[in-house]
Protein backbone atom coordinates (compact mmCIF):
# COMPACT_ATOMS: atom_id res chain seq x y z
CA UNK A 1 0.00 0.00 0.00
CA UNK A 2 1.07 3.63 -1.25
CA UNK A 3 2.14 6.39 1.33
CA UNK A 4 -0.96 8.19 0.00
CA UNK A 5 -3.76 4.86 0.06
CA UNK A 6 -2.52 5.09 3.87
CA UNK A 7 -3.35 8.37 4.27
CA UNK A 8 -7.23 7.61 2.97
CA UNK A 9 -7.33 4.95 5.91
CA UNK A 10 -6.71 6.70 9.26
CA UNK A 11 -7.50 3.22 10.84
CA UNK A 12 -4.14 1.73 8.94
CA UNK A 13 -2.31 5.21 9.77
CA UNK A 14 -3.31 4.16 13.70
CA UNK A 15 -1.99 0.60 13.44
CA UNK A 16 1.16 1.86 12.15
CA UNK A 17 2.45 4.53 14.68
CA UNK A 18 1.03 2.21 17.10
CA UNK A 19 3.52 -0.70 15.82
CA UNK A 20 6.42 1.82 15.72
CA UNK A 21 5.65 2.27 19.19
CA UNK A 22 5.51 -0.48 20.55
CA UNK A 23 9.01 -1.63 18.50
CA UNK A 24 10.21 1.37 20.50
CA UNK A 25 8.84 0.82 23.58
CA UNK A 26 10.75 -3.08 23.05
CA UNK A 27 14.02 -1.58 21.99
CA UNK A 28 13.94 0.66 24.81
CA UNK A 29 13.07 -1.72 27.13
CA UNK A 30 15.74 -4.24 26.32
CA UNK A 31 18.56 -1.73 26.69
CA UNK A 32 17.67 -1.81 30.78
CA UNK A 33 16.63 -3.34 33.57
CA UNK A 34 12.53 -4.26 34.37
CA UNK A 35 12.59 -1.95 37.01
CA UNK A 36 13.42 1.04 35.28
CA UNK A 37 11.34 0.38 31.91
CA UNK A 38 9.23 -2.98 31.70
CA UNK A 39 9.50 -4.19 28.75
CA UNK A 40 5.55 -4.62 26.43
CA UNK A 41 5.60 -8.43 27.76
CA UNK A 42 6.31 -7.54 31.47
CA UNK A 43 3.66 -4.83 31.43
CA UNK A 44 0.82 -6.62 29.80
CA UNK A 45 2.10 -9.86 32.92
CA UNK A 46 1.04 -6.92 35.25
CA UNK A 47 -2.33 -5.93 32.99
CA UNK A 48 -3.25 -9.03 33.70
CA UNK A 49 -2.18 -10.05 37.26
CA UNK A 50 -4.45 -6.33 38.00
CA UNK A 51 -7.32 -7.07 36.28
CA UNK A 52 -6.80 -10.93 37.80
CA UNK A 53 -6.93 -9.10 41.59
CA UNK A 54 -10.08 -6.99 40.45
CA UNK A 55 -8.39 -3.97 41.13
CA UNK A 56 -7.75 -2.43 37.23
CA UNK A 57 -11.43 -2.21 36.38
CA UNK A 58 -12.37 -1.01 39.61
CA UNK A 59 -9.72 1.85 39.30
CA UNK A 60 -11.18 2.70 36.46
CA UNK A 61 -14.59 3.59 37.12
CA UNK A 62 -14.02 5.15 40.39
CA UNK A 63 -11.55 7.86 38.47
CA UNK A 64 -14.46 7.92 35.41
CA UNK A 65 -17.05 8.93 37.57
CA UNK A 66 -14.77 11.19 39.64
CA UNK A 67 -13.97 12.83 36.51
CA UNK A 68 -17.07 13.27 34.57
CA UNK A 69 -19.55 14.18 37.46
CA UNK A 70 -17.00 16.75 37.94
CA UNK A 71 -16.68 18.03 34.58
CA UNK A 72 -20.43 17.79 33.81
CA UNK A 73 -21.31 20.08 37.20
CA UNK A 74 -18.33 22.53 36.18
CA UNK A 75 -19.67 22.79 32.62
CA UNK A 76 -23.05 23.50 33.74
CA UNK A 77 -21.99 26.28 35.94
CA UNK A 78 -19.07 27.73 33.47
CA UNK A 79 -21.25 28.01 30.66
CA UNK A 80 -24.22 30.05 32.04
CA UNK A 81 -21.35 32.33 33.62
CA UNK A 82 -19.23 32.59 30.71
CA UNK A 83 -22.50 33.70 28.44
CA UNK A 84 -23.21 36.41 31.35
CA UNK A 85 -19.79 37.84 31.37
CA UNK A 86 -19.25 37.37 27.58
CA UNK A 87 -23.02 39.65 27.47
CA UNK A 88 -23.48 41.86 30.39
CA UNK A 89 -20.51 44.58 30.86
CA UNK A 90 -21.22 44.96 34.82
CA UNK A 91 -20.64 41.67 35.17
CA UNK A 92 -18.06 40.84 33.26
CA UNK A 93 -16.26 43.67 35.02
CA UNK A 94 -17.61 42.33 38.58
CA UNK A 95 -16.34 38.83 37.99
CA UNK A 96 -13.34 38.95 36.31
CA UNK A 97 -10.74 39.84 39.09
CA UNK A 98 -12.26 36.66 41.09
CA UNK A 99 -11.82 34.52 37.40
CA UNK A 100 -8.19 36.25 36.50
CA UNK A 101 -7.00 35.46 40.00
CA UNK A 102 -8.38 32.15 41.04
CA UNK A 103 -7.51 30.34 37.46
CA UNK A 104 -4.03 30.89 37.82
CA UNK A 105 -3.82 28.81 41.49
CA UNK A 106 -3.24 24.93 40.73
CA UNK A 107 -6.37 22.61 41.71
CA UNK A 108 -3.57 20.55 43.59
CA UNK A 109 -2.85 23.69 45.89
CA UNK A 110 -6.40 22.95 47.16
CA UNK A 111 -6.67 19.53 48.15
CA UNK A 112 -5.71 19.91 51.89
CA UNK A 113 -8.26 22.69 52.25
CA UNK A 114 -11.01 20.88 50.47
CA UNK A 115 -10.27 17.54 52.47
CA UNK A 116 -11.10 19.57 55.37
CA UNK A 117 -14.09 21.60 54.02
CA UNK A 118 -16.15 18.44 52.13
CA UNK A 119 -14.14 15.89 53.99
CA UNK A 120 -11.59 12.67 52.47
CA UNK A 121 -14.49 11.00 50.49
CA UNK A 122 -16.27 11.52 46.78
CA UNK A 123 -16.91 14.87 47.11
CA UNK A 124 -13.69 16.58 47.98
CA UNK A 125 -12.03 14.82 44.36
CA UNK A 126 -15.35 15.97 42.77
CA UNK A 127 -14.91 19.29 43.77
CA UNK A 128 -11.76 19.63 42.70
CA UNK A 129 -12.72 18.70 39.28
CA UNK A 130 -15.64 21.25 39.47
CA UNK A 131 -12.70 24.01 40.47
CA UNK A 132 -10.31 22.84 37.50
CA UNK A 133 -13.23 22.97 34.98
CA UNK A 134 -15.19 26.01 36.13
CA UNK A 135 -12.32 28.90 34.73
CA UNK A 136 -11.85 27.09 31.75
CA UNK A 137 -15.34 26.89 30.33
CA UNK A 138 -16.02 30.49 31.43
CA UNK A 139 -13.24 31.79 29.60
CA UNK A 140 -13.96 30.05 26.19
CA UNK A 141 -17.29 30.97 26.54
CA UNK A 142 -16.62 34.41 27.38
CA UNK A 143 -14.51 34.46 24.18
CA UNK A 144 -17.35 32.95 22.12
CA UNK A 145 -20.59 35.46 23.51
CA UNK A 146 -18.30 38.00 23.04
CA UNK A 147 -17.11 37.42 19.26
CA UNK A 148 -20.83 37.31 18.65
CA UNK A 149 -21.94 40.08 15.11
CA UNK A 150 -23.62 42.55 17.04
CA UNK A 151 -24.86 43.51 13.11
CA UNK A 152 -26.68 40.48 13.71
CA UNK A 153 -27.92 40.85 16.94
CA UNK A 154 -29.18 44.14 15.70
CA UNK A 155 -30.58 42.62 12.62
CA UNK A 156 -33.04 40.25 15.14
CA UNK A 157 -34.00 42.87 17.22
CA UNK A 158 -35.00 44.74 14.11
CA UNK A 159 -37.24 41.89 13.23
CA UNK A 160 -38.87 41.41 16.90
CA UNK A 161 -36.43 39.23 18.65
CA UNK A 162 -37.16 39.19 22.03
CA UNK A 163 -34.27 38.69 24.37
CA UNK A 164 -34.84 35.25 25.05
CA UNK A 165 -34.76 34.25 21.63
CA UNK A 166 -31.26 36.14 20.86
CA UNK A 167 -30.12 34.13 23.54
CA UNK A 168 -31.09 31.17 22.13
CA UNK A 169 -31.35 31.47 18.56
CA UNK A 170 -28.44 33.84 17.89
CA UNK A 171 -26.03 33.94 20.87
CA UNK A 172 -25.60 30.48 21.91
CA UNK A 173 -25.67 29.15 18.78
CA UNK A 174 -22.57 31.00 17.62
CA UNK A 175 -20.68 30.42 21.16
CA UNK A 176 -21.43 26.43 20.83
CA UNK A 177 -18.22 25.77 19.53
CA UNK A 178 -16.53 27.82 22.15
CA UNK A 179 -18.12 25.57 25.04
CA UNK A 180 -17.02 22.78 22.99
CA UNK A 181 -13.46 23.63 22.59
CA UNK A 182 -13.84 25.11 26.52
CA UNK A 183 -15.32 21.46 27.44
CA UNK A 184 -12.34 19.20 25.73
CA UNK A 185 -9.59 21.50 27.34
CA UNK A 186 -11.36 20.88 30.65
CA UNK A 187 -11.62 17.10 29.98
CA UNK A 188 -8.16 16.66 29.66
CA UNK A 189 -7.18 19.02 32.97
CA UNK A 190 -9.89 17.20 34.87
CA UNK A 191 -7.57 13.95 34.23
CA UNK A 192 -4.51 15.62 35.33
CA UNK A 193 -6.39 16.85 38.51
CA UNK A 194 -7.74 13.54 39.51
CA UNK A 195 -4.54 11.37 39.44
CA UNK A 196 -2.55 14.41 41.73
CA UNK A 197 -5.51 13.83 44.20
CA UNK A 198 -5.86 10.17 43.85
CA UNK A 199 -2.29 10.38 44.52
CA UNK A 200 -2.01 12.35 47.77
CA UNK A 201 -5.30 12.09 49.25
CA UNK A 202 -7.17 8.63 48.22
CA UNK A 203 -7.30 4.93 48.87
CA UNK A 204 -8.60 4.04 45.69
CA UNK A 205 -8.40 4.91 41.78
CA UNK A 206 -5.45 5.23 39.37
CA UNK A 207 -4.00 7.66 41.06
CA UNK A 208 -3.57 5.83 43.83
CA UNK A 209 -2.62 2.47 41.93
CA UNK A 210 0.38 4.92 40.92
CA UNK A 211 1.20 6.09 43.57
CA UNK A 212 1.11 2.64 45.90
CA UNK A 213 3.06 0.98 43.08
CA UNK A 214 5.41 3.54 43.29
CA UNK A 215 6.04 2.98 47.16
CA UNK A 216 6.59 -0.75 46.16
CA UNK A 217 8.97 -0.36 42.93
CA UNK A 218 6.16 -1.89 40.89
CA UNK A 219 7.19 -0.24 37.51
CA UNK A 220 4.95 -2.44 35.55
CA UNK A 221 1.82 -1.99 37.39
CA UNK A 222 2.59 1.77 37.12
CA UNK A 223 2.52 1.63 33.05
CA UNK A 224 -0.79 -0.01 33.32
CA UNK A 225 -1.88 2.70 35.31
CA UNK A 226 -0.33 5.23 32.74
CA UNK A 227 -1.81 3.35 29.96
CA UNK A 228 -4.92 3.15 30.81
CA UNK A 229 -5.32 6.92 31.84
CA UNK A 230 -4.21 7.38 27.96
CA UNK A 231 -7.11 5.18 26.74
CA UNK A 232 -9.33 6.55 29.03
CA UNK A 233 -9.01 10.04 27.94
CA UNK A 234 -8.44 9.19 24.50
CA UNK A 235 -12.09 6.86 24.25
CA UNK A 236 -13.27 10.45 26.60
CA UNK A 237 -12.04 12.70 23.70
CA UNK A 238 -13.35 10.76 21.11
CA UNK A 239 -16.84 10.68 22.81
CA UNK A 240 -16.69 14.44 23.34
CA UNK A 241 -15.83 14.70 19.51
CA UNK A 242 -18.45 12.38 18.58
CA UNK A 243 -21.39 14.31 20.55
CA UNK A 244 -20.07 18.01 19.20
CA UNK A 245 -19.94 17.07 15.51
CA UNK A 246 -23.88 15.86 15.91
CA UNK A 247 -24.12 19.49 18.04
CA UNK A 248 -22.94 21.36 15.35
CA UNK A 249 -24.40 19.92 13.18
CA UNK A 250 -27.95 20.88 14.41
CA UNK A 251 -27.26 24.52 14.86
CA UNK A 252 -26.00 24.78 11.22
CA UNK A 253 -29.12 22.56 10.07
CA UNK A 254 -31.17 25.41 12.16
Amino acid sequence: MTIKGMAQKPPVIYAFSFSLFLLAWWYASSRTIPAFLPSPVVTFRALLELIDAKILFGAIGISFLRIVSGWLIGGLVGIPVGLLMGRVRFIKHFATPYIEFFRFIPPIAFVSLFLIWFGSGETSKIMLIIYTTVFIVVLNTMAGAMTVNEGVIRAARCLGATESQLLFRVIIPSTVPYMITGMRIAMGSSFMTIVAAEMIAANSGIGYIIWSSRNYMLTDQIFVAIVALGLMGFISDRAVNWIAKRLLRKYQDS
